[in-house]
């Protein structure tokens, strides 16, 4: 019998194996066109189907109200940490940022290149309590942004922040989006580079109430200026039309699975499983978020006792290779592991790393 892979990456993620097999379909061959997917023309009839089914798809999903408009872009959230301030900024010049981790803490620092930024950095550590979703009360803010989801960290925030009317929240789900149903009016725009819950990298889905269109920044380039991709739906220049052309393949897979809500179920039943082993490990598995702000998603933790040993961690990773279970090392800048458990990873897969944590435990924990 041939070994099984589990593949945990943190991006760029598993594709579901139902449609990794359309896939290699569509590379020789997309439908009747007699040339392959990565050579259709953006321009295209099919091509511009494709970016309507996905917006169908999308819309479908999350129930995504009618004066929302959807754009297909390029740079990641990476880029976005630019774009957002480059088109919202112009209000007032000023905006408000609640730091969890990595990411948001990126955003913020590019968002002051172009004005005021305010932030406030959330102990992860602490329970999530009402008053830190309510750290600000500036009216005269232009947007608050914030992170759903940090996967350097494995913090998650499970409410949405209080602001005051007017003033629109801007979200980075990057790596939960879709993994749960997101109420979007209560937003003035969401955003999720593709790569690893929704696709391939080289396609940021951004969803912006249609309001917020039409002040950019002076400065800001044509390339992420949402006006003009909205006015050129999405095809103002060549846009990333494979990774666009997989994202609508594999929404449509959700879809097919029960959507959202099902998603969500799974993620909580996957993540529950490898949480009840680390909290039941004797301290030998740990870790410093607060189980109120635990990731879903992104499940990190450091092994040995006292907070973590790098050796054991080394030791952990090249014998769960062995197992065929990839991609478990922590980010660089954090150390431990991170097992990242995006939508296509699968309860059986989960299962098997349970089932070698709970085997690493027994073996290693009085070593």
């Amino acid at each position: 019998m041939s070994q099984q892979f589990s593949y945990f990456s943190p991006g760029p993620a598993k594709i579901p194996d139902e449609v990794l097999s359309g896939l290699q379909e569509d590379l020789l061959q997309y439908k009747d066109t007699h040339i392959s997917i990565l050579e259709l023309s953006h321009r295209s009839k099919e091509f511009t189907n494709i970016l309507e089914d996905c917006e169908k798809v999308v819309r479908k999903l999350l129930k995504v109200p009618d004066n929302y408009r959807m754009l297909f872009m390029q740079g990641g959230a990476t880029g976005q940490f630019a774009a957002v301030p480059l088109n919202l900024l112009s209000r007032t010049g000023k905006a408000d940022y609640i730091t969890t981790g990595t990411w948001s803490e990126k955003a913020a620092k590019e968002a002051s290149k172009f004005g005021e930024v305010r932030q406030v950095k959330l102990d992860n550590t602490e329970p999530c309590k009402g008053e830190e979703f309510n750290p600000f009360n500036d009216t005269e803010a232009s947007y608050v942004y914030y992170c759903s989801n940090e996967t350097v960290h494995g913090v998650e925030m499970q409410a949405i922040p209080k602001v005051p009317d007017g003033v629109p929240i801007v979200c980075d789900m990057s790596s939960n989006f879709f993994t749960r149903p997101v109420d979007v009016a209560k937003f003035g725009m969401i955003y999720g580079g593709a790569q690893k819950n929704i696709g391939t990298p080289g396609t940021t889905l951004v969803i912006i109430r249609e309001d917020l269109l039409g002040s950019p920044l002076p400065s800001c380039p044509a390339i992420l200026d949402y006006t003009l991709l909205d006015k050129n739906k999405s095809v103002y220049n060549t846009p990333a039309t494979f990774s666009t052309h997989v994202m609508k393949e594999v929404l449509e897979w959700v879809s097919r699975q029960g959507g959202v809500e099902e998603m969500e179920r799974r993620c909580i039943q996957k993540s529950s499983l490898l949480y009840s082993i680390i909290d039941q490990s004797n301290s030998f598995y740990s870790t410093q978020v607060h189980p109120t702000k635990r990731s879903r998603v992104n499940v990190v933790f450091r092994v040995g006792t006292g907070g973590g040993n790098e050796a054991k961690e080394k030791k952990f990773v090249d014998e769960a290779m062995q197992q065929g279970l990839l991609s478990l090392k922590g980010h660089r800048s954090v150390g431990g592991i991170r097992a990242s458990l995006y939508n296509a990873i699968t309860l059986d897969d989960t299962r098997r790393l349970a089932h070698f944590m709970n085997t690493f435990l027994k073996e290693n924990h009085s070593a």
